[in-house]
């Protein structure tokens, strides 16, 4: 890139007023300009890197723009790490030292792990194949709506949901939270049937 710089000054007299003396006032203005240098740019194009995709897709089936979008919405393991050692999972830190327990544990945790991970394949399974959005599941915007929920936020969209069991006289009382709208059609888009949710109280 070539840069220009062009400083223009401009001199005159300020006039004399009343006691005050005539004085020189001098005042500058700079202008800077820029430019693409063509050849080390064309040169520096031709020295960017390739990016190489492979897939056993026949071409006539799945086109470049098909892979690469393909290529972006994979699934990344290091997702399921991240749900280990964060808030989902909370395996970090572990205070266990048994190394039995620890076992135990790890593979307690990796079971909630495929649970978190199917139910959100699932769920954006069945959007995208409706060509549809889930809203109401952001906590003060209701109106917001995405394609690509994660499990963690439709739980948080199911907080406050509870089964309880009180006995008054010998007598057993069931108290289930009715679902709301959202909630609703997130156990629809996970394929569970309204009717196991209500089934819980008999």
């Amino acid at each position: 890139m070539a840069v220009t710089v062009r400083t223009d000054v401009h001199e005159h007299v300020k006039r004399r007023y009343g006691t005050r003396p005539a004085t020189p006032v001098r005042s500058e203005r700079v202008r800077v300009g820029a430019a693409n240098a063509e050849a080390p740019l064309a040169h520096a194009v031709q020295r960017l890197g390739w990016r190489v995709y492979a897939t056993n897709h026949p071409a006539e089936e799945v086109g470049l723009t098909q892979g690469v979008a393909a290529y972006r919405r994979e699934y990344l393991i290091e997702q399921g790490f991240g749900r280990f050692k964060g808030r989902a999972l909370s395996l970090r830190p572990l205070f266990l030292h048994d190394e039995q327990r620890v076992v135990a544990l790890i593979c307690l945790l990796s079971i909630a792990l495929r649970v978190l991970v199917l139910m959100q394949c699932v769920v954006r399974r069945h959007l995208r194949q409706g060509r549809a959005t889930l809203k109401g599941i952001y906590p003060g915007q209701p109106g917001r709506q995405t394609a690509q929920p994660t499990t963690e936020m439709m739980l948080g969209a199911l907080r406050g949901v509870t089964l309880s069991r009180i006995t008054i006289d010998g007598k057993r009382l069931y108290h289930l939270t009715p679902l709301n709208t959202v909630q609703k059609r997130i156990l629809v888009l996970m394929e569970v049937p309204l009717e196991s949710y209500n089934g819980l109280v008999t």
